[in-house]
């Protein structure tokens, strides 16, 4: 099942540029990478070649080693391996999981100044990142992330492409949806908590009546593919990386959310676990949050990366790691949730998505906290905070994350007071249809993706 994906716009964006670098798409395991690009060049060129490097023939790896030299004989090669006639400036090469074989990533370099072809790789990004210390990574190269679907794209998959424009529009003009539309449409999200943005798990979940249970077993494959690649990386820092890919569901679960190290291992700081933070998000694994001391100009101007939320890059996959399966074995757990009776962890799952919707949107992810010295306790939580990137006029716009329909925003209150001068907008993010109240927006989750 092919689904329609935002990132194929920038294909073309790309292409109609003439090619003048080869794209690099990044990108979590199991996130479609290879589909899309594939039916990209099915639909956009008059012929392509498509080289697995996890399973190439020693002839290509040879026609890279002994003949970029002579590109006419390596093109030759190449067409006559995979049977494909090449056209020039009409065809396109794909460098499929150029990790595996980083010679060929050095290779365009001369590749793209050659100028007959077009050229995309795709590659796991745990690899791309590691397996670069003997090559010399080439300036002709342009990388764009990759994400699992996010909301939008989800509903794309459903045929609810009028449902968002509706969504935005009111959005717009700050109305909220009819009462059907709005029930509709947080069905949809919390089938999107449920199935995530990951493409088979999403397939599954389509082809077979909106199964549950066919759709968990593809997400559990897709953990057990993150699992190997921890399995795989240096030993210095491995057992770290698994102790808090393990413990995810666990700091979710908690009120504050980030990760406390002392906690997992008695003695232990940031510094120790720089590394394996830097790990998991840099494989896309997962979202890291940094708490902003003094929201300013520039969030990561006040960053302090020794106060960190790690959040799972997909929700789907966070449901699965978080409940084995045999919490899920008879569909009860997906149908609580799906019907919005879980009360337990239910906030763990909203928040993770609404986290993975910023990321997908191209937000970095920060998150305010203040310590009260006198209450011996932190008196301002905000979950998230954004900002408009102005250094003119620089406005912040804190988000906090509700899963139930009850609620105080004591929090969100006390940051308004404190920062007025600097807030363009205060949200509140709940089940509930869209109000407004006290000059604080109230939007329904689904409606994330519009921010």
């Amino acid at each position: 099942m092919i689904f329609n994906r935002k990132i194929y716009k920038r294909f073309l964006e790309w292409k109609r540029a003439g090619g003048q670098k080869a794209l690099l798409i990044e990108g979590a395991r199991r996130i479609g990478k290879s589909t899309i690009v594939e039916e990209f060049a099915k639909n956009e060129y008059k012929s392509y070649i498509l080289i697995d490097f996890a399973k190439i023939r020693d002839v290509v790896k040879e026609a890279f080693e002994h003949n970029l030299n002579d590109l006419d004989t390596f093109f030759m090669l190449l067409s006559s391996e995979f049977k494909v006639k090449l056209h020039e400036r009409e065809s396109l090469i794909i460098f499929d999981e150029v990790q595996k074989y980083p010679r060929a990533r050095e290779a365009v370099k001369y590749l793209v100044q050659d100028g007959r072809y077009d050229y995309i790789e795709t590659g796991s990004l745990i690899s791309i990142h590691e397996n670069v210390s003997d090559i010399l990574i080439p300036s002709e190269e342009r990388s764009i992330r990759m994400y699992p679907l996010d909301f939008e794209e989800f509903c794309w998959a459903f045929g609810e492409e009028q449902l968002l424009e509706y969504i935005k529009m009111c959005f717009g003009q700050q109305r909220p949806l009819t009462a059907d539309l709005h029930r509709k449409a947080m069905m949809l999200f919390r089938q999107y908590l449920l199935v995530g943005g990951m493409p088979k798990p999403l397939a599954a979940y389509l082809e077979n009546g909106r199964d549950f249970t066919s759709c968990d077993e593809e997400k559990r494959d897709i953990l057990r593919l993150y699992r190997e690649d921890i399995m795989k990386i240096g030993n210095q820092y491995r057992s770290k990386v698994l102790a808090i890919y393990d413990q995810i569901p666990g700091l979710l679960s908690k009120h504050e959310k980030r990760v406390v190290l002392n906690k997992i291992v008695e003695g232990s700081d940031f510094m120790q676990y720089e590394d394996t933070f830097f790990w998991l998000a840099d494989s896309m694994m997962a979202n890291e949050c940094f708490n902003c001391s003094d929201p300013n100009v520039g969030l990561s101007v006040n960053e302090d990366r020794t106060y960190v939320k790690c959040y799972m890059g997909d929700t789907g996959l966070l449901v699965s790691h978080a409940f084995s399966e045999n919490d899920v074995s008879d569909g009860e757990l997906y149908r609580e949730i799906l019907h919005g009776k879980l009360s337990l962890n239910e906030g763990m799952l909203y928040e993770n998505a609404i986290a993975q919707m910023l990321v997908a949107a191209g937000h970095k992810l920060y998150f305010y906290t203040r310590y009260n010295e006198t209450k011996h306790r932190n008196d301002i939580e905000i979950d998230f905070l954004l900002s408009n990137n102005s250094k003119l006029k620089y406005r912040i716009f804190p988000i906090e994350v509700k899963s139930t329909e009850n609620y105080s925003t004591t929090s969100l209150e006390r940051f308004k007071e404190k920062f007025h001068e600097r807030i363009g907008a205060c949200y509140v993010i709940h089940p509930k249809n869209l109000m407004v109240k006290d000059d604080i927006i109230c939007l329904p989750p689904y409606m994330t993706f519009c921010l």
